[in-house]
């Protein structure tokens, strides 16, 4: 191994990681499901975000939608 290297002729290329880095957004979530997901991620030992992170990711890949219809009150 040598002491040091020439990096000066390396050529540069984008990061292929890139399009797969987290981008931060601020949201607001009721207390029960942010205690849900806290117990689940400890009982995992993975961060509560990265849980959720991989449930919404879980819901992207499977087409998951969400029923919002409301129903009318008789």
């Amino acid at each position: 191994m040598k002491k040091e290297y020439d990096l000066s002729k390396m050529k540069s290329r984008k990061n292929p990681y890139a399009s797969k880095l987290k981008k931060p957004v601020t949201m607001r979530l009721s207390e029960d499901v942010i205690e849900y997901f806290k117990e689940m991620a400890e009982e995992k030992d993975v961060p509560y975000q990265s849980l959720i992170n991989l449930y919404l990711r879980d819901c992207v890949v499977h087409h998951r939608k969400v029923d919002i219809s409301w129903r009318d009150k008789p």
